[in-house]
């Protein structure tokens, strides 16, 4: 048998393919019929070509081959989430998310017979405040100790500061001093209805807050600093992997403005936003491609949503599939021996630099037009991601974009009304707030509370 070589096949430029798909439709439009737009605005083609690129994209420096296995946990009570922090971590979990909703709790007692030398703990706190985390004296290597703090993430998820302005910008600038990082909550932009687009652009501009509040630091302090982008991933499989890419850049460009770290840590969670309370087998499905897509995308560390999550309470065996499902994903389909498997494919470079060319341009108006925190408190953040999630749900209704189970192919003999333990669409708090909250939902409310109505 000869030896084979690709020089023994001619090469096609991408004017050559077009021609010949375009004598395959026999007469239908080439752009009609084969090329799609998305709610961020790009066109997507049928094929991507090397002729299409003036300059070879840069190689990544994530390493697909580091990232993280998480756990989440409530803390409720500390010996109860500490029994299960390491339980979880006997299992297969390589760093824990705790979860704090008070200042009553001892970090010391949360930590015990955990090894922080190897394992990674991100302490995300409901509150803010400099004093709870005097506790820090207490360890001689935080390294490994990673703190969420989000003080504007807070304002727009609820409406409300911490307690008032002042105050809380004087327990921010206190918290960041001690624990050198702050956090992004991008997440909620995206389980909100916001495009990708969006929410890499409200999440830079978000970040630029922080960036110009940091700005009297000396660049040696700076440079110290760890910055946390928390993101919720869609099942938009090749858009998502893009999305977490054109962030990293993103980052890097604007962090250089400031003599900032240009690296940052990103924590992805699968969204909840197509998540379903029928046919709930299939969010076991929705997770898993959503894991794929953040690992590919570069995510330090990733936090399975398990299957039951928008209705059941924390239960052992959801937590242990959620769990199990990112086992198989590193240690069974190899998905930590390639850095950067996603590296010079056309397709997913492409769509990297549109979206972060557009999100650059957005970031821009937004910082030409008074900056974040004031369109913010104007409501035009907010009324921005409401029109993206309104056309979102249009295309959900009119069965243009698919829940399988839900629009598609339900199973109209299901019944769900005896598993709620959680309340599992949005709430109403007619509370008063400063302004006006963004409000995650989830596109299969209106059609699942029309089910359980008639069960």
């Amino acid at each position: 048998m000869s030896n084979l070589s690709f020089n023994e096949f001619s090469e096609n430029s991408s004017k050559e393919w077009k021609q010949f798909i375009q004598m395959d439709l026999k007469g239908d439009d080439y752009n009609e019929t084969l090329v799609w737009k998305t709610n961020e605005g790009i066109n997507v083609k049928p094929f991507y070509h090397a002729d299409e690129f003036q300059l070879l994209p840069n190689k990544s420096q994530t390493k697909a081959t580091e990232w993280t296995i998480c756990q989440s946990i409530f803390v409720a009570n500390v010996e109860m989430s500490n029994k299960k922090a390491v339980n979880a971590i006997n299992r297969g979990a390589e760093s824990i998310h705790f979860i704090l909703p008070s200042t009553s709790i001892v970090i010391k007692d949360l930590l015990v017979n955990i090894n922080l030398k190897i394992t990674k703990i991100y302490i995300d706190c409901q509150f803010l405040s400099s004093e709870f985390l005097k506790q820090l004296a207490y360890f001689p290597d935080t390294e490994n100790l990673i703190f969420f703090n989000d003080m504007i993430g807070n304002l727009a998820r609820t409406g409300n500061w911490h307690k008032d302005l002042k105050t809380d910008h004087q327990d921010f600038d206190n918290v960041i001093l001690q624990t050198a990082t702050f956090s992004i909550d991008a997440g909620l932009y995206q389980n909100a209805g916001a495009t990708m687009v969006q929410q890499l652009a409200y999440g830079l501009a978000h970040a630029n807050e922080y960036l110009n509040h940091l700005s009297n630091l000396s660049k040696e302090d700076k440079e110290h600093f760890k910055i946390v982008f928390k993101v919720s991933v869609g099942t938009n499989y090749f858009f998502e992997i893009a999305k977490l890419r054109a962030l990293r850049l993103l980052w890097k460009n604007l962090a250089s403005e400031y003599d900032m770290h240009e690296d940052c840590i990103i924590f992805a969670t699968p969204s909840k936003r197509n998540k379903t309370l029928y046919e709930y087998n299939t969010n076991m499905l929705r997770t898993t491609t959503e894991s794929m897509s953040a690992i590919l995308g570069g995510a330090n560390t990733i936090c399975n949503l398990p299957y039951d999550a928008i209705y059941h309470k924390d239960n052992e065996f959801g937590e242990r599939i959620a769990r199990n499902q990112l086992l198989v994903l590193k240690h069974e389909s190899y998905f930590d021996k390639v850095d950067n498997p996603v590296d010079g494919t056309y397709y997913v470079e492409t769509i990297t630099q549109q979206l972060a060319e557009k999100a650059l341009e957005l970031f821009k108006d937004i910082e030409t037009n008074s900056g974040f925190l004031v369109q913010l408190k104007e409501g035009i953040i907010q009324k921005k991601i409401k029109e993206s999630a309104a056309k979102e749900q249009e295309q959900f209704d009119k069965g243009e974009r698919i829940l399988l189970g839900t629009n598609k192919h339900p199973n109209l003999n299901d019944k769900m009304k005896h598993e709620l333990e959680l309340y599992p669409f949005v709430k109403k708090n007619p509370i008063k707030t400063l302004i006006e909250p963004i409000i995650e939902k989830r596109l299969a409310e209106v059609v699942e509370q029309k089910r359980l109505e008639h069960e």
